[in-house]
């Protein structure tokens, strides 16, 4: 009998997934707990439709995503923090205080949990940072460090 998931189910599949199951298990057990529907014609072409709304919104976002990249790479952060004697920083400079200076400064909503600047930054001069937009695109920005 041909299914369609609802939910992930164990050993049987992911949601959204075609599966082919016996006629006693879908009857007793994905059809009861709403696990999943009967492949009608109507469900097939409500699935295919999600199918591609779902891939269509995906696609929507990589754009999106290669566009902030192409504005951000051409970007410079510049942060201005008290330094101590020969260009040491009181303290340092981490991913979430690079994050918030990017959102300030390109009004662009960054998360610092995309943020990545390897060790923390605690020296006057410039650094790359690398955002991670979309699993497919990075971008890498100019941190440049400055004395207050």
């Amino acid at each position: 009998m041909k299914m369609i998931l609802l939910q992930d189910v164990k050993s049987i599949g992911k949601k959204g997934e075609l599966i082919n199951a016996s006629e006693g298990y879908a009857k007793n057990f994905l059809l009861p707990k709403k696990l999943a529907v009967e492949a009608t014609k109507a469900n097939l072409n409500d699935y295919e439709l999600k199918q591609k709304s779902e891939a269509k919104r995906k696609q929507e976002e990589l754009n999106q995503a290669k566009e902030m990249a192409a504005a951000l790479e051409k970007m410079e952060v510049v942060m201005k923090v008290k330094t101590g004697g020969n260009g040491k920083l009181f303290g340092s400079i981490t991913n979430k205080e690079v994050a918030n200076a990017i959102v300030e400064q390109t009004k662009l909503p960054i998360d610092k949990k995309k943020v990545s600047i390897g060790d923390p930054i605690k020296m006057v001069g410039e650094r790359t940072a690398t955002i991670k937009l979309h699993p497919q695109v990075s971008a890498e920005i100019t941190v440049k460090v400055v004395e207050l």
